[in-house]
């Protein structure tokens, strides 16, 4: 259970104001299609993150719980550095599925905007974490959603009344203690 809202409050907090929320708004006022858009979101994420997840789950198997430990409490800690620093959209991203219709422009666009973002790093290193890779993959879907459908539904009057620094700034924080904790050894139980 810890998994699950861990991976699920910290990818819903890090994704807000992240450019794949800014993506939900820039094709939820493109297209004015909410539905094949959340669609879109669900499937890009449960893929992308599914192969992160997987990922994680190798490199648990495969590095000793001494180094795994390291690796990730400086993965989490850079992860609270890079959560402090915006993201914006780069056209090509959009440019390259604007012929796919709703649900494909958005399952291409957020599948490459995630491919390397922190979210995607997040959950590779999550997985690698806790021992229930499939647990976690569930709760950064989650946490996608939650960030991004009221960004579908709620577009640009949202955007302006949510303190995006005070998000980043907390989501920052979440992932410095995770890095923090698993320095000093939490997760011992874990085998790192």
């Amino acid at each position: 259970m810890e998994a699950f809202l861990v991976s699920t409050g910290v990818v819903a907090l890090a994704e807000i104001g992240d450019k794949t929320q800014l993506l939900a708004f820039l094709l939820a006022a493109r297209f004015r299609k909410p539905l094949p858009i959340v669609a879109g979101i669900l499937v890009a994420t449960l893929i992308n993150h599914g192969l992160a997840g997987a990922l994680g789950a190798w490199i648990m198997a495969t590095v000793g719980p001494s180094i795994m430990r390291w690796v990730l409490g400086v993965s989490f800690i850079a992860m609270a550095v890079w959560t402090l620093i915006p993201d914006e959209i780069e056209e090509d991203e959009l440019r390259i599925a604007h012929r796919l219709g709703v649900f494909g422009a958005t399952l291409v666009s957020f599948f490459i905007a995630e491919m390397g973002d922190k979210t995607q790093i997040a959950t590779v290193a999550m997985a690698a974490r806790f021992d229930t890779a499939w647990v976690v993959v569930v709760g950064t879907t989650l946490g996608m959603l939650i960030a991004n459908v009221p960004a579908v539904y709620l577009g640009e009057r949202l955007a302006g009344r949510i303190p995006m620094t005070l998000v980043h700034r907390i989501a920052a924080a979440l992932f410095a203690v995770m890095g923090v904790m698993t320095l000093l050894g939490a997760g011992a139980e874990l085998g790192f």
